[in-house]
């Protein structure tokens, strides 16, 4: 089985040789996107990238896309990392994603070759390969690479690794895939997605994309009701012009977002914050995602485990129902970043049996138990002065743009 992966250079965590090893085996190929963070990058030439091309330095690939033999494909909200899988002992992200066949599977597989193809793509080796001071050089011998290789089989061929659930749901995989096979609804899915680089703007931090403009396209298109989940709310100008003509219209505006409570993003917080009552002057209703909330239990597997030392629960599903009639899952966030910086991807459905049961599953997330109804109280007070004081202090910075 060929594997190839394409990772934001961001946020990677992994020992540069450990990268390469994997990028070496001969079933595995590793390309990272817009290499101006971490891999090969030593910290001074981080710092020219940030402040020669700040907007390149800015931009992300934030797609999440898995597809197999161009067949079945998986998009939606989660990253690889313990806190989207359950798994972290300090936030569990309420995430949402979809499982695709055919055509849509097809366009997602295409968009992951346009990306492959593209010039800000690089090979991993490549960025190991440097010999002046702008780039690291590391090498790994054979020996090397097989210890690394031999490792990584021991921890997960390890039972006391992994918890019983872990192991039993690994085991009760065939039977799974049977369920699935029993609840598959067959209807019109669009593919949305943005290109590699997002837009043409080279300097501004604006440019807009094709994911923002067919979410824009969708929503404009309500009669009655929008219900949005996202964990980070900042609206553009282009936003608030779009939701005020809503409104004026009589829809109904419905938004869940994170609390600073449930948050660990301090600074795009701090971008909400900032407008949340003009939010409610605009006649939006918001509901902050609770760090408690009652529906954990039910959601989270191996809730019972932590139950006395229970993570954070954090909103990270980004969602848009209209009219309880078609709905969008992906990776867009209601934020400048999404709009303009990073690439997104996703899939607007045209089914209303889906529709109301994702719709059902947000107004759960928005029962009082679950979340705080931003009109009944200001929701900060739950939480500590000193994250109250640091969201302050980011309120001031004049970083709306990147957030």
């Amino acid at each position: 089985m060929k594997v190839r992966v394409i990772v934001d250079d961001l946020l990677i965590d992994a020992p540069d040789e450990t990268l390469l090893a994997l990028a070496k085996h001969p079933n595995i190929e590793i390309e990272i996107y817009n290499p101006k963070h971490s891999v090969g990058t030593p910290f001074h030439t981080r710092v020219i990238n940030m402040i020669t091309d700040f907007r390149g330095f800015n931009q992300r690939m934030h797609d999440k896309a898995m597809v197999v033999d161009g067949i079945v494909a998986i998009t939606g909200g989660r990253n690889m990392e313990d806190k989207y899988f359950d798994y972290s002992h300090e936030y569990i992200y309420r995430d949402r994603d979809v499982l695709l066949l055919g055509e849509a599977a097809k366009e997602i597989q295409n968009s992951f070759v346009r990306f492959w193809n593209s010039q800000i793509t690089v090979p991993t080796q490549e960025l190991y390969d440097g010999l002046g001071i702008m780039q690291k050089h590391v090498e790994v011998d054979n020996s090397t690479v097989q210890n690394i290789y031999q490792e990584l089989h021991q921890y997960a061929q390890s039972p006391g690794n992994f918890e019983p659930e872990v192991q039993q749901a690994i085991q009760d995989l065939p039977k799974r895939f049977l369920d699935l096979d029993k609840n598959f609804l067959w209807c019109d899915v669009q593919v949305i997605n943005d290109m590699p680089g997002k837009n043409d703007n080279t300097f501004s931090l604006g440019g807009g994309s094709r994911t923002a403009s067919a979410l824009a396209n969708l929503i404009s298109q309500a009669r009655k009701q929008v219900t949005i989940q996202s964990p980070y709310l900042i609206l553009t100008s282009e936003a608030k012009t779009l939701f005020k003509e809503l409104i004026k219209r009589g829809i109904n505006i419905r938004i869940n977002t994170n609390s600073l409570a449930s948050s660990d993003n301090m600074q795009a917080f701090s971008g909400y914050r900032n407008q949340r009552n003009m939010l409610m002057k605009m006649g939006i209703e918001m509901y902050e995602f609770r760090p408690d909330a009652a529906n954990q239990a039910t959601l989270m597997r191996r809730f019972q485990k932590v139950e006395d030392n229970k993570p954070t629960f954090s909103l990270h599903a980004k969602t848009v129902v209209v009219d309880s009639n078609k709905l969008f899952i992906g990776t867009f966030n209601l934020d400048p970043r999404s709009v303009n910086l990073n690439t997104e991807t996703g899939v607007i459905i045209d089914n209303a049996m889906l529709a109301r049961q994702v719709e059902a599953a947000i107004n759960e997330d928005m029962l009082p138990e679950n979340s705080w109804n931003v009109r009944n109280g200001n929701p900060d007070s739950h939480t500590s002065i000193l994250k109250r004081g640091e969201t302050f202090f980011w309120q001031l910075m004049p970083i709306k743009p990147i957030l």
